[in-house]
This record gives structure tokens, C-alpha cells and sequence, in this order.
């Protein structure tokens, strides 16, 4: 794990990291007014982003997870690294938001259908602390798929 700010990052990080920052703002949050940003890298340089979005019910779905169905619904599935950024709608974040654990389940899972270990690009809102990891590192002894000797290659 390596704690930077955003002048730390490489270019590609800068740019996950932005374009997570913009689906942060699309986050439909009535109830909790926490606006949270995801963004996933594909291992053929695109990026899908996703944000949090909430209901009556008090369902959930997280801004990794719909960053997640979005790519996989257009057909993607190999994943490099992800970013994520929150704030809430009456202050800035001062620790690094990271997943929670359904979706650090969900990254371990398609990290393992791609034969990878997703970078992690953890932030603050103003990116004064980012942290720079790995979903193996957020997921140890983390349990997927090819734990339990599941033939994966018809999803590759």
C-alpha cells in the first residue's frame, strides 16, 4: 500500500482517477446524500465508470459494481485497475474511500477471470491522500471462482 496525492500518479492513474471524480457526480443519492465515483480500466486501455445509486427500498448499488454490470454489458470482462472517490453533500472526504466488501467480492472475482490483481486508486475529494493498492491487498485470502475449480474460460 502507498499513500500519495494526486501529483504522485502516473498520467493513466490521473486520468482513471478524473474520470471517476466525474461519475461521482452523477450519483443518485436522496437518502444518504453520499456521492460516490468509481472508474474501470479495461486491459485494452478503455474505461468504464460507474456511480451509487439508491432507492426507497434502501437498496444500494455501488458505484464499483455498476462500473462492473456497465462493462460487462458492453461485452467487458479484463480489468486492470480501478479508481474510487466520494464526498458527501455536506463535506469532503479526509480518508481514502475504499470498497465495500460485496464489491471488493465482485473486483476479486472478475480480477480472477482476467488472471490479474487490480490496481486500486483509493482517494480523498480533493485527492490530498490517495492510496495506491491492490484488490488483493483490500481482499485477502479473498474467494472466488477459481477456488472452487470453476471453468472460467467460456467467460473470458
Amino acid at each position: 500500500m502507498i499513500k500519495t496525492d494526486y501529483e504522485g500518479l502516473n498520467p493513466e492513474q490521473k486520468e482513471l482517477l478524473e474520470e471517476a471524480a466525474k461519475a461521482m457526480e452523477t450519483a443518485y443519492n436522496p437518502y444518504s446524500g453520499f456521492f460516490v465515483g468509481a472508474a474501470l480500466r479495461t486491459n485494452d486501455g478503455r474505461i468504464f465508470t460507474g456511480s451509487n445509486v439508491e432507492n426507497a427500498a434502501h437498496g444500494s448499488i455501488c458505484a464499483e459494481r455498476s462500473a462492473i454490470v456497465r462493462a460487462n454489458a458492453e461485452g467487458f470482462r479484463h480489468f486492470t485497475a480501478f479508481a474510487v472517490i466520494a464526498r458527501s453533500s455536506e463535506f469532503d472526504t479526509t480518508e481514502a474511500t475504499a470498497p465495500c466488501g460485496a464489491c471488493r467480492q465482485m473486483l476479486f472475482e472478475f480480477a480472477q477471470l482476467g488472471n490479474t490483481n487490480l490496481e486500486a486508486i483509493l482517494s480523498t475529494t480533493k485527492k490530498d491522500l490517495v492510496i495506491l493498492t491492490s484488490i488483493e491487498e483490500l481482499l485477502p485470502l479473498g474467494f472466488g471462482p477459481g477456488d472452487l475449480g470453476i471453468n472460467l474460460e467460456k467467460f473470458r
